[in-house]
Parts: C-alpha cells; structure tokens; sequence
C-alpha cells in the first residue's frame, strides 16, 4: 500500500456547531470549499461526528492528534490567552508537546520535533 497522507480526521463531539466553531477559532480552520460542516486546518480536513446521534455512546479522545507549529510556547500562550488550558506539556525527547482538550474532552497536541522529517 501507498499512503500519499491523511485525508481527514474524524473528531467525536455531542455538538458538531460548536466543535467546528472552537476548532475554526482555535486553530485557524477554515471551512472546506467542498463541504462547509468540513474544515481544514494545515493539510488535513477536520469532520465532526455526534457518535450519539446514531445511539453510540459518546467518549473522548484523550490520546488526541498533534498538529505541527513552528513554536509550541507561542502557540501555547497564543491558546492560553483564548481561555483554553493547558493539561499537560513537555519535552519527550524529540519533541515538544503542550496539551490542550477541545470542549468534549478532545485531546489536541500542539508539537514540534527537534529535527524536520527527511
């Protein structure tokens, strides 16, 4: 298999509105040309599912996904000052991480690793 990137990424919300309004607030996410309850943020387009919509129960991403930023001190002051709170950041070794939770409980890493992908 060939995997040229990651298309989209699915974001489990009780309220798809509000998760797309954060997201487009909070991480610059414009709406999808193609698809406006779509937003995309760098290279990948965000979609919002209500899990209980469909009488699945509902449960957070704690484990999240990691957006790249060319200085996650930046962006996490930048996030800061919105009212957002920081869960948790550090130094892995590779990289450097700041942990935010969207309004559901979304885990979303901001991050940059010490050396670019090859």
């Amino acid at each position: 298999m060939n995997v040229e990137r990651i298309d989209f990424f699915n974001i489990a919300t009780r309220d798809p509105e509000r998760s797309r309004a954060w997201y487009a607030e909070m991480l610059g996410g414009e709406p999808d040309p193609n698809n406006s309850a779509e937003l995309t943020v760098g290279q990948v387009t965000l979609t919002f599912w209500n899990p209980e919509a469909e009488g699945i129960d509902f449960s957070p991403d704690v484990g999240g996904f990691a957006v790249r930023v060319p200085d996650v001190e930046e962006a996490k002051v930048e996030l800061e000052a919105k009212g957002v709170e920081c869960v948790g950041s550090g130094d892995s070794g590779v990289c450097n991480m700041a942990v935010f939770l969207d309004p559901d409980g979304n885990a979303v890493i901001l991050h940059r690793r010490y050396a670019p992908y090859e």
